[in-house]
């Protein structure tokens, strides 16, 4: 072992003269500690939310969606065919998308209307995994059933086998006058993906149910893709362009709600940033206690200084005290973020059990629970970081140690 690494261990452990300076020791140690499980606990809950937010976003949407001007795609059956073709393309679903007006006694809710063909649905959404009554094979043209959203369900107070009445924005033209398009439907299921629009906001019924009442005809408003990988939705989007032709439009779950991943992202960064400051700070406090610690060891310093000891080793010797310092903090701020990272799901319901709230209201955030999802690149990251910033506070007081002049040190010796 170096001598230089071994004396730096033992001024380490060695008691102080001054009591403060292990103090303040201590406190770095710890506010680097908690600064690295506080990052790793934040950056994981928002790893959490991001992919919980994608797969509840991808279990009502679809990863590619084609469609044509004004809502209305004529030759579907080739654009499926086009699109079954691709590589990555594994079901397609076509779909009627409107706008209705779900009434029930004296409730009114808007809603958007989603006409599917229910064993097509299924391959391409995750709905009828998801579904709280009834099933979705239950929706069969012509008999005119409607699958709810939970939310929406209880808002307008109704229950499968209940009857609610849906107002088209297409009207009919007659002598007295525009008169709304209005019919009954049957109430079949209800859903609960976790996702409040979708919950509160989404009504299905059968595609050709839909094609009557919104007077389409034969024509859908377009074709939901599912692929083998969502990341590549916007690469498979722009490859089925180009052989579709004119007319057409594929857009992917990127740029459909590509304000929320964003959202999600940069906040991601910015906590990243603000939290590093906190570690930052607790890693400047090494500065403190090694200038005190040089100023506390000028003797010591000098006799090295005298045996031999050129002003390199000298620096190495505190630069293993301040650097031992942030090991060990980012070590215990490591184990317990990471510790706690895997059990935040536990740990947070168990704290608003306690406090009688939630941290998460369905009503205001996209989904209710606090998932966690420790991911090793970002673990890895901080310990470097957390590493690199205690290593850069040692530089200056080992400097200043190995500049001390020995005959000055021991005057007064």
């Amino acid at each position: 072992m170096r001598y230089e690494l071994l004396v730096g261990l033992r001024y380490t452990r060695a008691k102080r003269r001054n009591h403060f300076i292990s103090f303040i020791s201590l406190t770095s140690m710890a506010g680097i500690a908690l600064g690295v499980a506080a990052l790793i606990v934040v950056l994981s809950v928002m790893n959490g939310f991001q992919t919980e937010l994608r797969a509840r976003i991808l279990g009502v949407a679809s990863h590619v969606q084609i469609s044509g001007a004004g809502n209305r795609l004529n030759d579907w059956q080739s654009v499926v065919s086009i699109a079954s073709q691709h590589p990555r393309v594994r079901a397609t679903a076509p779909f009627v998308n409107a706008q209705g007006m779900l009434s029930a006694g004296q409730a009114v809710r808007g809603a958007v209307v989603r006409g599917v063909l229910p064993a097509e649905e299924d391959r391409v959404a995750e709905i009828g995994r998801h579904m709280r009554a009834g099933r979705l094979d239950a929706l069969r043209a012509g008999e005119f059933g409607i699958v709810l959203g939970s939310d929406l369900a209880r808002a307008l107070g109704v229950l499968p086998g209940d009857r609610v009445a849906l107002i088209a924005p297409q009207g009919q033209v007659t002598p007295a006058g525009v008169i709304p398009r209005l019919k009954q439907f049957t109430v079949v299921g209800t859903f609960e993906v976790g996702y409040i629009e979708a919950d509160a906001g989404l009504a299905l019924i059968h595609l050709e149910d839909a094609q009557r009442l919104y007077q389409m005809d034969t024509a859908v408003s377009g074709v939901r893709l599912k692929l083998d990988d969502l990341f590549a939705a916007r690469t498979v989007a722009r490859e089925l362009l180009a052989k579709l032709g004119e007319g057409i439009y594929a857009s992917d779950w990127t740029r459909s709600h590509a304000n929320f991943f964003r959202a999600v992202e940069i906040e991601k960064r910015v906590m990243f940033v603000i939290l590093t400051l906190i570690m930052a700070v607790a890693a400047f406090n090494i500065v403190s206690t090694l200038v005190m610690l040089v100023t506390d060891k000028q003797a010591d310093i000098a006799i090295l200084r005298t045996l031999g000891a050129s002003p390199r080793s000298i620096m190495q010797i505190f630069v293993v005290q301040g650097a031992l310092i942030g090991v060990i903090g980012t070590l215990i701020g490591i184990v317990a973020g990471v510790l706690t990272g895997w059990n935040v799901e536990t740990i947070v319901p168990a704290i608003e059990n306690v406090l009688g709230f939630k941290f998460l209201s369905k009503d205001v955030y996209m989904i209710p629970d606090l998932p966690s999802d420790v991911q090793a690149m970002d673990v890895a990251t901080i310990g470097v970081v957390s590493l690199a910033l205690s290593f850069l506070a040692t530089i200056y007081p080992s400097w200043r140690a190995s500049r001390v002049n020995p005959a000055e040190a021991l005057r007064y010796e």
